[in-house]
């Protein structure tokens, strides 16, 4: 998009009465003729009031001067007078008015003769204006100083002649700034404002100095310098810039701009090329004044605020950046001086790193050593380098080396734009090696570069910065270098493109590659294509590999981020990629959820579409690239991406013109019935999206098309047009008639999402212009989209509301008036409604009749029908004339809900509990809310009515809170009022009613549940004995006096904290958006609320905030309260700019002097104290100098550190709300990286909390450590708790937290001293498991180099030690926190070290924790060795030194091991050592020691066990024990037997399995039993990898079958049966039981036996698991023995059927229904569609329902689960032209229903399908109608949801059903249904008729709002009564007939 530039406002000159007589009458004396005539043109353009016409005069008046001789005219008074005026005006306008540029032009083109004269007015017009004292004037004339340097001549001339009086005034100016920005802490705007002044001054006073060097060096020169003015003036500047550079409360741009003047200062003075300017800023970078400089004394004072040592650390920061901006690098060979000062400048910058704490500061370091590092490359490339800068800047050197450490500390910082200059300094650190190196023309042969690379390629993936820079070296290098040191670099990229935060990174790299790749083999073959295959080999084979088969959520970004990028880096590859793709068998699905060939293809044609790569051809789609059968089974397919991609390629073009051909539009009507309703938001956002471009596409070309036809007759273009018309008005047709009552949330959203599409592009107009759609739109469309208004999802409500202020009003017949009354009727009795979201339905009512012009008098219809003697007041009629309809009708509708509102709170002042249950008083509020929205407030013209209004709403809602907060602010106000109708409960209730005592007079919950508003006397209520039973009375629908209500706690606890969010609302709301009015300082304003209300509402937010005690109440006060402090920033009161500061101090005051006794809540959190002070901090501006912040997060951490005096009540309150509200400030996401600098201070605070007596201390010392740990490291991105995604160099952290590192360490020495299990006693360090977890979460980078990163040496003992804790956890957290600060080059000496501290032989002294830790520590530091992909290649010997130390201490894994738990842990070293390292067995040690391991197994307990204790253990660690032994046994018989040497004796292996699978500990079962799942499962899936066959023994089945009958424990038993289902079928049959043989029959009995068991015990795992084998069995007797099925057989296929049935029930869990639909998918080709029917013909049918019904389930993975059917459809029974393969659920529907018909005619069972399928259609939901008996739902339990499906559509699913059966009926003209069954479904459709008919007669009026549900549901009866009925008379005639033809 092109943005035009903004044009300069252009304004006439405005002077006074008193100013335009003085200038009138000094050009009206005498003169010549030329100066009168000049004279008279200044006089007309200054007496002219149009801008225009001023300077096309003063551009005259500029040519006259331009024409005069100094012969002919005199230099007298009158030509003086001209000049002088035009030296005024320019004075006088302001910078940036045009009309200044024509005046400094006029002034310019004087005569040479005349030039000395203008300097002379202009100077002194600019002088008398410089002695002005008006502070108000000091902008404007830094503007006019700035102007007259702006290529204007004469002006510069002017700031020369003036320049110590310009630099005075700019002294003066900055002095006063500085003065002024003390006093305006708190008022933001005006503080915003001030810096922009400053910034404006400083950068005008360099570009003076700049521009005057020559009268500065002549006054430096002279003698007496010190004492000259000019001197003095330079002396006060550069104190003023001390002083901004020394004052953090200035902003970063003031105070970098305030470096560049000192430095620019400095060279002035001195001179240019003088070599003591280096050192003199040497000096100041250093803060030393003695650095053998030779400035001036003078200087030194002026600057001596840069000198002290206590100065802030940025100032050395900004001046190093004056350094390199105002000093010259480029070009010359640098003075040794200067090359030091070059050398310094880093040295400075990076001792910053850990003294800086504000991001933004970080980012400026990172800018300035990026400009530095350019300033470098400039300085090398000189012809002679300075040998010093030579070695100096050559990579290895110590400086780079610091630099590099600088790149990885940063390279992963949380700002965008570090990152970026992180890798832009890498990239110039490249540059500067390779002009400084000798390697200058092979950088490949470069030592130090290919190190480099392999380092960085050595780094873990998840770090971002290894992108970028390798990117960088990609350009250096060239990418077949990076290529052959990893040849599967595009493939391992491509991988990570599943990742959406790796994405963009891995893209741009991968693009860098592919490009310089694509380079470099172009430069070696010359000739042609020769290239391309290698090409295409390299990147686009692995790219359609992982487009194939890897998971669709894994390849999304693919398409976004780097398709894109290979098609336009080689557009040829494309035909390429579709041959390709086509060439792959059309089956290619790969893994389950991938998107398979088909989608391949779809996702490389569309990015090749968007891209402009693939051009339609009119005749064909896409030049015939993919036939059209394709396309549509591609639009339907499963896998929603799939789908998306095939409609991105029709809608997306590269050119919005392009012509939609029919074949196109065909395909959308394909696609669109069938994507309306999907449950992903992501799906629904992209159909919209692609549909938009197609609708763009259809308006562009038609507008082309249109011009085309007007040009020129042409009937092609006019049938295209036709073409257009029909597909649209079909578009919106589709779109319409899916609005019924009852459609799915997500196929409404989506439906008015398009039609308003469709209104935005085409309008629905009624006129002949364009399409005229509106004639498309009937009533009962504008009805439907009307009754959307009515849906309980706020999107569709806003959606609806907004399409109908778009259709034709005709349809939508609001303009009349019965239609108008009505809906206004329902709006005003839903806003009373006790259920909440009616009230937003009455607020969406209401802003849809605003805009009609006869509200008003429907308002008083309405009223006039309540018979209510209260009128809202009438409008004057003169100012009703005025006021907008919106205005009018927007202030009747508001002052009438105000009178409602007031009669209402008067109810509840009475009686709250009454108020909740007939008129809670938040849906009036919410209307009132809603309905000043539409207001533009700032257009007001009513604003004497408006204010009384605003004035009177405030009040209400003060009222409104009274009532209901006693309930919202008591001690417990979510249990205020118990559920329970036990009359103990209603007792106590009476107590904590007293207790707080609401505003109730009545003994309501002491007698009754029922409330009657016509006992009025409640003194003479009668009690009735509290063990009375009471009916409920039945409500009075004609709202009657004598009406009973029911309430229950919920609804009066909604109602009060509905009130409260709805009070909070509204009053953020007149805060925010009405104007302020100030009748004092401004009597004229057209404001409406006062400063006084706005305080006062603030206050009242305080009270709410501070007192509440319900969540939902005060989180909702702090939305209200963040409107209100957003409109007091921008207010232009300074009273109300300060109140955010003035509240923080307050409230910070009281948290510190808190108490129990306190009214602030010191449980739940702090309540709402912490939401508060987030209110106020968030709004102080980010780019501010965050002032509040600072001061608050000051006073917190040192409220929440531990008082030295111990705790104490008066220390307890408020360190625990200072720790509360830290924990919200660390959450708050707008606070940003401005909290950062406070996040060391806070973990300080969270650790050392935990050292606290006070439980309440601790716990929020808890809920601070864990949203530090997040804040700190991020969001967890995945399950894994110790992803190395949410860690942090040890470099990183302790760079960003610096201060972390001495607390950490000194914390850690007083928790491991504490640490000592040889006395017996467990200690634990309260902190030290933080401590562990804080440390866990860092690891070492391969970048660090060899030495310790940062110091991480001194952490490693005191870790070690933590491992010998008498606690368990505290051992397993020592190990893992002991790897991150192993480097990995020094694990193996590690190891080596921890194994030497065991003891190598058993005696009396050990200490089993010790060992225990020891080992732990040894297994994790391997485990992470192990792990570790990147690991020096070492050959081993460092693996094989560790057996020295093992073979020794072996006897920790033996019985001479009395200790369980460590003989485990050494089995656990052993089998980890032993079972991963693939060493030549001949060559290694390990050899030996598997022998070892295996001779310690085969003697263990678990093998060979000597007696009864042996087999049960039962002391602490068997379990562990235990599983480390099956570890091994598992290894050697199932993982990696290729390793082990075991005896040759046949069966080993199979007698080892056996022997884990018979063990008496479950727990070793299950283990043995997953890792042979695993190893099948994985065999399954990949056949080819695994060698000879699935296992290397032949696996026993009969120990698996006989485990499968007797096991008893639920999870092995599950497990049996999944391993028992992996396996073949032929392998399992015969089945064994030990030695007895069962018959297929006999297994099914049991394990049908065992379903129905589990299905009352119900363990999901096992239920499903034997779901699954039974089914197989199932499916394997019906094959079988397709003829001749025994009773039993039958018998058992029925109750397995039942069982299929009960488990596709709505109310199983998802796992079950998924096997469900698992199991059904499998038996459609055996037992759903055999032609035998092996089941029979009911429960074969009831299992297609069970289909069906799965296929609506509201679970995505169910639908697609039950949706691949299709795929196992016999291919006989395929019709032509329907899509085969996995296609999405409704499609699925659709083909099943068809296909069923299709088979009823096959089995000739036509008849008895047809009355199945009818019966189907009446369905079996019936009304409830007896009001009595079943009491609405809604009113007792307010959000309770039901059995709701919100994805199932019965109306759509009925009219599929009719459709079908109307097609069999056409079919099978005489189906041969009896008379009988058609009386008996006849009496069922007569029945649910008369059924429908009442219930519709007993609902209000305008059911669809007012009863939405019970209307959807009998229109649902209806319509399948009607449906059924039709089929029936259809039926019924036939029958007829066919009597007749007998």
């Amino acid at each position: 998009m092109v943005v035009k530039k903004k044009t300069p406002k252009v304004e006439a000159v405005a002077l006074d009465d008193v100013k335009l007589k003085s200038l009138t009458d000094s050009l009206s004396v005498e003169g010549d003729s030329r100066s009168i005539e000049l004279a008279q043109v200044l006089k007309d353009s200054l007496s002219s009031s149009d801008p225009v016409e001023q300077i096309q005069l003063i551009s005259k008046a500029g040519f006259m001067l331009e024409q005069m001789s100094e012969d002919e005219s005199s230099t007298g008074p009158l030509l003086h007078a001209c000049l002088s005026t035009l030296a005024f005006l320019y004075t006088t306008l302001p910078a940036k008015n045009p009309l200044k540029r024509a005046v400094a032009s006029a002034l310019g083109s004087g005569p040479d003769w005349l030039q000395e004269k203008t300097v002379g007015w202009l100077s002194e017009c600019l002088s008398s204006s410089l002695s002005s004292t008006n502070t108000d004037h000091f902008s404007h004339l830094t503007d006019s100083i700035t102007s007259c340097l702006d290529g204007f001549k004469i002006g510069e001339k002017c700031v020369h002649r003036l320049l110590t009086e310009v630099l005075q005034f700019f002294q003066r100016t900055l002095n006063y700034y500085v003065e002024q920005n003390r006093g305006l802490a708190g008022r933001h705007v005006a503080q915003a404002q001030l810096m922009q002044s400053c910034l404006a001054v400083v950068k005008a006073s360099m570009l003076v100095v700049q521009r005057s060097q020559e009268p500065i060096s002549t006054a430096v020169l002279s003698a007496s310098s010190d004492q000259s003015d000019l001197h003095q003036v330079l002396s006060g500047l550069l104190n003023c810039y001390t002083c901004i550079l020394t004052d953090e409360e200035f902003v970063q741009t003031v105070q970098s701009t305030a470096g560049m003047a000192v430095v620019l200062f400095i060279r002035s003075i001195m001179g240019n090329g003088n070599d003591d300017v280096p050192v003199i800023v040497a000096g100041l970078l250093q803060c030393s004044v003695d650095a053998g400089s030779t400035a001036p004394q003078w200087l030194k004072q002026s600057c001596a605020g840069l000198y002290e040592s206590s100065r802030p650390a940025a100032v050395a920061l900004y001046l190093s950046h004056g350094a390199l901006a105002m000093l010259s690098w480029r070009g010359k060979t640098l003075g040794p001086q200067a090359e030091k000062l070059l050398l310094l400048i880093p040295e400075v910058l990076l001792s910053l790193d850990t003294r800086v704490k504000e991001s933004s500061t970080v980012m400026v370091v990172a800018r300035v050593l990026t400009l530095w590092s350019g300033a470098a490359v400039d300085c090398v490339q000189v012809d002679t380098c300075p040998p010093l800068l030579h070695s100096s800047l050559v990579g290895g050197s110590h400086l780079i080396a610091r630099l590099h450490h600088h790149i990885y500390a940063h390279w992963e910082h949380p700002l965008d734009g570090v990152r970026h200059q992180t890798r832009s300094l890498f990239q110039n650190l490249l540059t500067l090696h390779q002009h400084c190196s000798d390697h200058k023309s092979d950088p490949t042969s470069d030592p130090y570069i290919s190190q480099l690379t392999r380092d960085l390629l050595a780094l873990e993936w998840h770090m971002k910065g290894k992108y970028g820079t390798l990117a960088c070296l990609v350009e250096h290098l060239g990418a077949e270098y990076l290529l052959k040191l990893d040849g599967g670099l595009p493939s391992r990229l491509l991988g990570l493109m599943g990742d959406q935060t790796l994405a963009p990174y891995s893209s741009d790299l991968l693009e860098k590659l592919f490009v310089s790749h694509k380079a470099q083999l172009c430069a070696r073959f010359r000739d042609g294509n020769a290239w391309i295959d290698g090409w295409h080999e390299v990147w686009v084979t692995p790219l359609l590999q992982v487009l194939c088969t890897a998971r669709l959520d894994q390849t999304t970004y693919i398409l976004d981020y780097f398709l894109p990028k290979l098609l336009r880096c080689n557009p040829s590859s494309l035909s390429h990629m579709v041959q390709a793709l086509q060439e792959m068998p059309s089956c290619t699905e790969g893994a389950a959820g991938s998107r398979g060939a088909l989608g391949a293809l779809m996702t490389c044609l569309r990015a090749a579409r968007s891209q402009g790569v693939l051009k339609s051809v009119e005749e064909e789609l896409w030049g015939g690239l993919v036939p059209l059968p394709l396309m549509r089974q591609a639009l339907v397919h499963k896998h929603d991406q799939v789908r998306m991609d095939a409609l991105g390629l029709l809608c997306e073009s590269h050119r919005s013109t392009e012509q939609l051909s029919r074949q196109e539009m065909e395909l959308i009507r394909h696609f669109l019935p069938f994507n309306l309703n999907s449950q992903s938001p992501g799906v629904r956002q992209q159909t919209v999206s692609l549909l938009k471009k197609l609708l763009c596409r259809v308006k562009d070309s038609a507008q082309l098309l249109q011009k085309r036809k007007d040009q020129r007759e042409n009937d092609k273009d006019q049938q295209v047009l036709n073409m257009y018309q029909e597909f649209l008005c079909w578009f919106c047709e589709t779109l319409f008639q899916v609005l019924h009552p009852g459609a799915s949330f997500s196929r409404c959203l989506m439906a008015l999402h398009l039609l308003l599409l469709i209104a935005e592009h085409f309008t629905f107009n009624t006129g002949s212009v364009g399409f005229a759609l509106g004639e498309s739109v009937s009533v009962s469309h504008a009805k439907a989209v009307l009754y959307c208004l009515a849906s309980n999802f706020l999107e569709v409500k806003q959606l609806a509301c907004n399409l109908l202020q778009k259709l034709p009003p005709a349809a939508v017949r609001l303009q009349e008036p019965e239609t108008l009354q009505s809906l206004l009727q329902v709006a005003l009795d839903l806003s009373t409604s006790t259920k909440p979201f009616d009230s937003v339905t009455a607020a969406h009512l209401l802003n849809l009749l605003l805009y009609q012009p006869g509200l008003q008098d429907a308002l008083l219809g309405c009223i006039q029908k309540q018979y209510i003697p209260l009128w809202p007041p009438v409008l004057n009629q003169s100012q009703a004339s005025e006021a907008s309809t919106l205005e009018q009708n927007t202030l009747a509708v508001v002052q009438w809900l105000m009178i409602c509102l007031k009669e209402e709170i008067l109810k509840a002042e009475s009686s709250l509990l009454q108020a909740a249950a007939s008129c809670p008083l938040y849906g009036r509020a919410h209307c009132i809310t809603a309905v000043l929205q539409q207001l533009n407030t700032g257009s007001l013209v009513l604003l004497s009515q408006w204010r009384a209004v605003v004035s009177e709403l405030i009040g209400l809602c003060y009222r409104m809170s009274d009532v209901v907060s006693p309930v919202v602010q008591s001690s417990s106000p979510e249990g205020l009022i118990p559920m329970d109708t036990e009359s103990e409960t209603s007792a106590d209730l009476q107590k904590i009613l007293q207790e707080i005592q609401p505003r109730d007079t009545n003994d309501f919950f002491t007698s009754a549940r029922e409330l009657d508003p016509s006992d009025t006397d409640h003194n003479s209520e009668q009690k009735e004995p509290e063990n009375t039973v009471h009916k409920r009375q039945i409500c009075n629908a004609g709202g009657s006096d004598g009406e009973a209500y029911r309430v229950t706690a919920q609804m009066v606890l909604v109602c009060c904290w509905r009130t409260m969010k709805e009070v909070s609302m509204l009053l953020g709301h007149l805060c925010q958006s009405m104007t302020l009015y100030c009748p004092l300082t401004h009597p004229d304003s057209r404001g409406v609320i006062t400063e006084d209300q706005v305080e006062g509402v603030g206050k009242y937010f305080r009270e709410q905030l501070l007192q509440s005690r319900h969540r939902g109440a005060f989180e909702l006060a702090y939305v209200g309260f963040v409107r209100l402090t957003e409109m007091l920033c921008r207010s232009g009161s300074a009273m109300l700019q300060q109140l955010p500061a003035h509240w923080l101090k307050e409230v910070l005051e009281e948290v510190k002097s808190s108490d129990p006794s306190s009214k602030l809540c010191a449980t739940r959190r702090s309540a709402g104290i912490p939401f508060y002070i987030q209110a106020l901090l968030s709004s102080e501006p980010k780019s501010s100098s965050c002032g509040l912040l600072k001061m608050t997060m000051r006073s917190l951490t040192a409220l929440a550190m531990p008082s030295n005096d111990g705790a104490t009540e008066s220390s307890t309150v408020p360190q625990v709300h200072a720790l509360n509200i830290l924990r919200a400030l660390y959450r708050d996401t707008r606070l940003g990286e401005n909290i950062v600098p406070f996040v060391s201070e806070g973990m300080q605070a969270a650790i050392l909390g935990f050292t606290s007596p006070v439980w309440a201390v601790r716990n929020s010392s808890t809920l601070l450590f864990s949203t530090l740990i997040t804040r700190i490291f991020g969001v967890k991105k995945g399950k894994d708790e110790h992803s190395k995604k949410n860690r942090m160099t040890g470099r990183e952290f302790f760079t960003r937290f610096p201060a972390l590192y001495p607390f950490l360490l000194s914390q850690l020495q007083e928790a491991a001293a504490s640490v000592n299990s040889d006395s017996g006693q467990v200690k634990l360090h309260p902190s030290l498991f933080l401590l562990l977890l804080v440390l866990g979460r860092l690891y070492p980078s391969p970048m660090d180099g060899s030495s310790s990163p940062l110091g991480l040496a001194p952490f490693m003992p005191l870790i070690i030690r933590c491992g010998r804790s008498a606690v368990y956890r505290t051992r397993e957290m020592a190990a893992r926190a002991l790897v991150p600060f192993v480097l990995v080059t020094q694990v193996p000496s590690t190891i080596q070290t921890l194994l030497e501290e065991l003891p190598e032989e058993p005696g009396p002294g050990i200490q089993q924790n010790h060992i225990h830790g020891t080992l732990l520590q040894v297994l994790s530091l391997l485990r992470s060795y192990l792990a570790d992909t990147h690991r020096p290649q070492s050959e081993n010997k460092q693996d094989c030194d560790l057996s020295s130390a093992i073979f020794p201490r072996l006897w920790l894994a033996t019985r001479q091991n009395l200790c369980l738990v460590t003989r485990g842990a050494f089995l656990d070293l052993l089998g980890c050592l032993c079972g991963c390292i693939p060493v030549p067995v001949s060559e290694s040690p390990l050899k030996k020691l598997r022998k070892e391991t295996l001779h310690i197994l085969m003697a263990s307990e678990l093998v060979a066990p000597q007696g009864p204790d042996d087999i049960n253990l039962s002391v602490p660690g068997a379990t562990q024990y235990l599983q480390s032994l099956a570890y091994i046994a598992i290894s050697i018989c199932v993982e990696s037997p290729h390793l082990w040497e075991f005896p040759e004796s046949e069966g080993f292996q199979r007698d080892l399995l056996e022997r884990l699978l018979q063990c008496p500990h479950y727990e070793v079962r299950l283990f043995a039993l997953e890792q042979l799942l695993r190893r099948l499962q994985k065999t399954e899936e990949k056949p080819q990898d695994c060698g000879q066959g699935p296992l290397p023994f032949d696996l026993s089945m009969s120990s698996l079958t006989s485990l499968a009958l007797h096991e008893t424990y639920p999870g092995c038993q599950a497990k049996v049966l999944q391993v028992l289902a992996v396996i073949p079928l032929s392998s399992l049959l015969p089945w064994r039981d030990g030695m007895m043989s069962l018959s297929c029959q006999e297994v099914l009995e049991h394990l049908l036996k065992l379903l129905e068991t589990s299905s009352h015990s119900f363990s999901v795992e096992l239920y499903c698991a034997t779901l699954s084998l039974t089914s197989r069995l199932v499916v394997h007797l019906a094959e079988s023995t397709p003829q001749e099925l025994s009773e039993a057989a039958v018998l058992s296929l029925s109750r397995w059927g039942a069982l299929v049935m009960q488990s596709c029930s709505d109310k199983q869990p998802a796992e079950v229904k998924l096997m469900s639909a698992e199991v059904l998918v499998k038996a459609v080709p055996t037992l759903l569609t055999a032609p035998a029917l092996p089941l029979g013909i009911t429960h074969t049918v009831a299992l297609w329902k069970c289909l069906f019904t799965l296929l609506q389930d509201e679970d995505q993975d169910v639908r697609d689960g039950a949706a691949d059917f299709t795929c196992y459809i016999p291919a006989q029974l395929h019709n032509t032209g329907v899509a085969t393969g996995a296609v999405s659920p409704p499609v699925a529907l659709e083909m099943g229903v068809g296909l069923l018909c299709q088979l009823f005619q096959m089995w000739d069972h036509v008849a008895a399908g047809m009355v199945n399928l009818i019966e189907w259609l009446l369905g079996d939901e019936q009304l409830d109608t007896n009001c009595e008996e079943s009491p609405d739902l809604d009113e007792e339990f307010l959000f309770e949801k039901g059995d709701l499906n919100l994805w199932a559509e019965p109306l759509l699913w009925a009219r599929m059903l009719h459709g079908h059966l109307s097609a069999l009926l056409r079919v099978a003209y005489v189906p041969g249904v009896s008379a009988t069954e058609l009386d008996r479904l006849s009496a069922i459709a007569n029945s649910n008729f008369l059924t429908a008919q009442r219930s519709m007669k007993a609902l209000p009026a305008l059911p669809q709002f007012s009863a939405t549900i019970e209307y959807a549901k009998i229109t649902l009866l209806n319509e399948r009564t009607s449906l059924a009925q039709n089929l029936l008379d259809t039926l019924s005639f036939f029958l007829d007939d066919c009597e007749r033809h007998k």
